[in-house]
Order: structure tokens, then sequence, then C-alpha cells
């Protein structure tokens, strides 16, 4: 039978980091460097403080031109309103917050701390790995079906 994939599972836990005194224009930099849409911004402590992404830089690039914003500093621009999921959230639940947000990326927070991050594209290829493994697409849906009731919410 299947085992519980759950995000502890599935995330990616080498990320790049963002801190919140960092030069905007060096955040951007790194995103660009290392071909990446967005990191997690956290303090000394790993504590989750928000996101950094593409979306941010073009308020960067629109308030340079138009409003000469008067600091340079990470902290104006990242989003502080962000998703974020346990270490023991399912497929269906990810899936579900990936499906009724516009979020790319979820990070994965243990007390506070940011401990992974987990992409559309992670789970897509947990997903695709786990349907590909199964003996046969009956028992897949099944199990899918049995995570659902959990949830008490229907697949849609």
């Amino acid at each position: 039978m299947y085992t519980s994939q759950l995000a502890k599972d599935i995330m990616v836990t080498k990320l790049v980091t963002l801190s919140p005194e960092v030069d905007v224009f060096q955040a951007i930099d790194l995103l660009l460097k290392h071909r990446i849409s967005g990191a997690p911004v956290i303090d000394a402590r790993r504590n989750f403080l928000g996101m950094f992404s593409e979306k941010n830089c073009m308020s960067v690039l629109l308030e340079s031109a138009y409003e000469q914003h008067p600091t340079t500093h990470l902290y104006a621009f990242m989003d502080v309103e962000v998703p974020t999921i346990g270490e023991d959230a399912d497929m269906l639940e990810i899936a579900r917050i990936f499906r009724d947000t516009h979020c790319r990326r979820l990070p994965v927070i243990h007390k506070s701390k940011l401990v992974g991050q987990i992409s559309r594209r992670d789970l897509l290829k947990a997903a695709h790995k786990m349907m590909a493994t199964a003996p046969d697409r009956e028992s897949t849906w099944l199990y899918l079906s049995s995570i659902a009731e959990r949830h008490e919410a229907p697949i849609v």
C-alpha cells in the first residue's frame, strides 16, 4: 500500500533565503542568479517573515520609476500575508491551496521556523511518482479518496 505523502516528505530544505534588511536590488540579483521566481524572507533565528518574488520586483521597478521610494530595504517590498503549511499537511491539502491561490510555492513552517518549501512542481513530481509506481489507478483513487474523507471535503 501507499505511504502517506506529507509536506515533510515532499519539501525542499536547501533554500535560497533572504534577510529583511538586505538591499532589494541585491535580492533581485540573487533571484536572477539562482534562476528562481521567489525566496522566503527569514530573520536570524530562521523565523519566517514573508516572501519576496518576481511580482514584488515589479513593485520595486514601478516605485523606483514613479515614486522614488525612500528605502531599498527588502522589508518594504516583501509579502507578509503568505499562506504557509505545516510539515504534516497532506498532498490534497497542499493541492487545494495551490489551486485556490496564486502561490507558486508554500513555505513549510514548524513552530514559526522555516523548515522547507514546496513548489507546485515539487507537488506534481510527488503525485506523478505516486501514480507511476501504483499497481493500478483504482487503488490510487481509493487512496486519494481516503485522504479526502479525512478532510471531509470532496475531491473536485
